[in-house]
């Protein structure tokens, strides 16, 4: 199975990257993880609907055919640890290839989010976008130790 993220902005602090480098070289060789960061689109006095379409057509761009679509979005589904552990069971089960989604400064386009096959929330708090990654990547690892009976996530 791969699971592939996909995130708006191409910079992240050295301290993200490293903690992010961290989890994903945990993953079993069965289970890949991989980063596709795509190019946030200039602000300037562009309208938040250009601003969408640019980084929708980016995000569409990054993603193969086929992969099952989860975003993460503020007013997706929220999941505990165990319901994740759960989602990511039934996913490897169906075999699908999973894309989650993180979007940019300004979120995601609405049609895009509305056509995603899940939405999911890590969170009630405002996170920072590199803060995201290493939380999504962690709560992943953490949720395929549960999985794996791995000593990593202790109840």
């Amino acid at each position: 199975m791969r699971l592939l993220i996909v995130a708006v902005g191409l910079r992240v602090p050295d301290w993200a990257q490293t903690a992010y480098d961290d989890y994903a070289k945990r993953f079993p060789p069965e289970l890949k993880v991989e980063l596709k960061a795509v190019k946030t689109e200039p602000r300037g006095s562009k309208t938040l609907e250009t601003l969408y379409a640019a980084e929708r057509e980016r995000i569409e761009a990054a993603i193969p055919r086929g992969m099952r679509i989860v975003v993460l979005d503020e007013r997706g589904t929220t999941l505990t640890t165990k319901a994740l552990a759960q989602r990511l069971q039934g996913w490897q089960l169906e075999g699908d290839d999973v894309a989650l989604v993180i979007g940019g400064p300004d979120g995601l386009d609405p049609a895009f989010r509305q056509a995603a096959h899940e939405r999911i929330r890590l969170s009630d708090l405002t996170l920072p976008h590199a803060m995201v990654r290493v939380l999504l990547i962690e709560q992943l690892y953490r949720a395929w130790s549960v999985n794996a009976g791995h000593p990593y996530h202790r109840e």
